[in-house]
């Protein structure tokens, strides 16, 4: 079974079902989809796959450090964020590694690779799985050459409070602690990061983004990492494979972030239709269902003798269940909000399965 949500031909499969007939909740994509001007740059420049792109990928580089107000240097784009995830660890080559669980999976698979030992501090439902001071005494007492932290958590949508942020991330500094920061929801976010402000001042710190899940492009497969330390982001663009990025990724990557149209529109619906679908998930008595700050959310099943994925399958609609990252269980659940009309069939057949409304 996929680790990853979006995986619907091969649950179809497992199911069935014609991978086409599935609404997926499994993969966090912003429900408006591709932007026109993306549309449209495709369109008018398909001539540009007949070329190799530039293996310096400058002008990416060049959009990304103009979008973020930072140096080119301290810029990195890749193949998705997981590309990055992978290429940071071996430049790092941490001996021993702190993780947040529940957690991404390929942070550990990177560090897993590198045979980096790792230390799992646990998010307690109790705190309502939100990072609490505890981990500011996880970090001194264990002294790990590299933390992992995703802000917004992946699966449970939820952020950190901003002056803890500041306080691990001054900490991290002072240890000497490469703090890297999974900042691939952010976007969803109007604040945006935090944490940006302190890349000029820090070599310890590395923000990871994706453009693929906010701009819906995952099959594009687009990322970027920020660090102030350009040592080592030199090191990373001159170790890795040559084109990684396709030149179509390249192009559209040099425009998405100045599309202020489609990212305030996309701010201002997904809120709403995040506000309702956990009203809505909320009204089920036999639902636990935690508050997102992102594009999706997290909730607990309480009928324990019920496999809800495999219950919605039954109805075409396609959810992530969590039981596979690390702290979580079964009756662990995560959805994306999507369209106001999809996800009004996702509560109908909630409300079919459950029989409670």
């Amino acid at each position: 079974m996929s680790e990853h949500g979006g995986n619907v031909v091969e649950m179809g499969l497992q199911a069935g079902i014609d991978p086409a007939l599935l609404l997926d909740f499994s993969a966090n994509i912003n429900p408006l989809g591709l932007p026109e001007s993306v549309k449209s740059l495709i369109v008018n420049n398909l001539q540009v796959i007949e070329h190799y792109p530039d293996v310096e990928y400058r002008h990416l580089h060049q959009a990304i450090a103009r979008a973020n107000q930072c140096d080119y240097d301290q810029v990195i784009a890749g193949n998705g964020e997981t590309e990055l995830i992978y290429g940071l660890v071996r430049a790092l080559a941490p001996r021993l590694a702190m993780l947040l669980v529940p957690g991404f999976a390929e942070y550990r698979r990177a560090l897993q690779q590198q045979g980096c030992q790792i230390i799992d501090y646990a998010l307690s439902e109790q705190d309502g799985f939100q990072v609490t001071t505890s981990l500011l005494d996880a970090v001194r007492t264990h002294r790990p050459d590299c933390l992992f932290i995703a802000t917004p958590n992946n699966p449970t949508g939820l952020m950190p409070d901003a002056g803890l942020l500041n306080q691990l991330a001054t900490l991290c500094e002072t240890l000497q602690i490469a703090l890297i920061v999974d900042e691939a929801f952010i976007d969803f976010l109007p604040s945006g990061s935090g944490l940006a402000a302190r890349l000029k001042t820090s070599r310890y710190l590395y923000l990871l983004r994706s453009l693929t899940k906010f701009f819906a492009i995952p099959g594009l497969r687009l990322g970027y990492l920020l660090s102030g330390h350009t040592e080592l982001i030199t090191l990373m663009k001159n170790t890795r494979e040559p084109w990684t990025i396709n030149a179509l990724s390249a192009l559209v990557g040099q425009h998405l972030l100045t599309d202020e149209r489609y990212i305030q529109a996309s701010h201002e619906y997904i809120a709403r239709q995040r506000d309702e679908l956990w009203r809505r998930l909320d009204g089920f008595p036999s639902l636990v269902v935690w508050k997102s700050a992102v594009n999706f959310i997290f909730f607990r099943c309480l009928r324990h003798n019920l496999n809800l994925q495999q219950a919605l399958l039954q109805h075409h609609i396609l959810i992530r269940h969590c039981a596979n990252f690390p702290g979580l269980d079964g009756s662990c659940y995560r959805v994306a909000v999507r369209t106001e009309e999809q996800n009004k069939k996702l509560i109908n057949a909630l409300t079919d399965v459950l029989q409670e409304g």
